[in-house]
């Protein structure tokens, strides 16, 4: 679903020309074809080749159980792409439960066959956590890690150098000031 100020920008379908491209959330909107709740997809078993869960899971309250569900429905040869936030505000869509780190992607996503798990941001505080996952066989090749290595960079350099106003501006001062004074420096 395409939320306020994502009207647009967040419509993916021109990414797959000629393929069936279903919109799916647990709630109708703007994006939305089919309403599914990711803790019992009513989907069939291996009907989705390609499988976009992006900036969702943290709204997941049971994200094992939601990965599970993707599996069953992904295709065998087929894969999923995830997204999280780690270093956000709570930004309720109606709930956020979650943020989650690189290891906790590698954990939601070890019943797949092949598994990339990856983050841009700080390295010890990363904003977005992301996950390629395999159902058979499948890896994300050369091309794929030259690109997740830019994309890196680019949202590194989208903050620049001055990180640490990007860090107070997301970080509640008082958080800021007294829990991570030693952790960011």
């Amino acid at each position: 679903m395409q939320v306020p100020g994502q009207e647009g920008f967040a419509d993916l379908r021109s990414l797959f020309p000629g393929k069936e491209y279903v919109g799916c959330d647990f709630r109708e909107g703007l994006g939305v074809d089919k309403v599914l709740n990711l803790h019992g997809i009513d989907l069939p078993d291996n009907t989705a080749g390609t499988v976009l869960c992006l900036d969702t899971m943290e709204h997941v309250e049971f994200p094992h159980k939601a990965a599970a569900e993707l599996q069953r429905i992904t295709q065998t040869g087929g894969m999923i792409v995830l997204s999280s936030v780690m270093n956000f505000p709570i930004h309720e869509y109606p709930y956020d439960y979650w943020r989650f780190t690189p290891e906790a992607f590698k954990s939601i996503l070890a019943p797949f066959d092949e598994v990339f798990v990856g983050a841009a941001g700080e390295e010890l505080f990363p904003h977005t956590v992301i996950g390629v996952a395999f159902k058979g066989q499948g890896s994300v090749g050369e091309e794929f890690l030259k690109r997740y290595e830019q994309w890196k960079r680019n949202w590194y350099n989208a903050v620049g150098n001055n990180s640490r106003q990007f860090r107070r501006r997301w970080i509640p001062p008082a958080l800021y000031g007294f829990r991570f004074r030693n952790f960011f420096k």
